[in-house]
């Protein structure tokens, strides 16, 4: 299901392109003193504990181009990590929501042709992870989202400087966790 419909975009096996709305963005207030929430997001709702991750990749040109992974509540609630374009250098990007947006990133020496997200829901917390090749991932956040809600998962894109850009996400998967608490009270209850 689309949240602010790209113009044009394609589904192809398990791939998405899309081309990104131009002047698009999520971000609420701190720092720029803006809220903007309508970038392109394809989703689907998930509950409980799950891992979701996706192979990102884009025709990065303008400040602040992203692409990668949202996990979202509503409007002042969401988590979104991925690759971005700033200042003519690419980060891996983390933005976490809640009333206020936060943005962590981290620096990457040289452009990349794609990097894989992936994000692992556990209890309260949401666990952000990289990869440059879908075996070694490295943890580049760890941030609270409220449990026992429903969340929209799935993949963003946005372009608040330009003019739009292309981007693709392939093999995305969402995989649900074993609940840990019920097993606990399972295992506590069965001996």
């Amino acid at each position: 299901m689309w949240f602010n419909e790209p113009e044009r975009w394609q589904i192809r096996g398990r791939s998405l392109s899309l081309f990104v709305t131009p002047r698009s963005d999520y971000w609420r207030i701190s720092h720029y003193g803006f809220t903007v929430d309508d970038a392109p997001f394809y989703y689907a709702t998930y509950g409980g504990e799950f891992e979701a991750k996706v192979k990102v990749a884009g025709e990065y040109r303008a400040r602040f181009d992203q692409a990668g992974l949202m996990i979202r509540i509503d409007a002042e609630n969401y988590l979104k990590a991925g690759i971005e374009y700033v200042d003519g250098r690419f980060n891996l990007s983390v933005v976490v929501t809640h009333r206020t947006s936060d943005w962590s990133v981290i620096p990457l020496r040289e452009a990349v042709p794609f990097v894989w997200i992936k994000a692992v829901r556990r209890l309260d917390a949401v666990e952000v992870f990289y990869s440059f090749d879908d075996e070694e991932y490295t943890l580049m956040r760890n941030a609270w989202l409220q449990d026992h809600v429903p969340v929209q998962v799935g993949l963003m894109a946005a372009c608040p400087d330009g003019e739009g850009f292309s981007a693709t996400f392939e093999e995305f998967q969402v995989r649900h966790l074993p609940d840990r608490r019920r097993e606990e009270w399972l295992r506590k209850n069965t001996e």
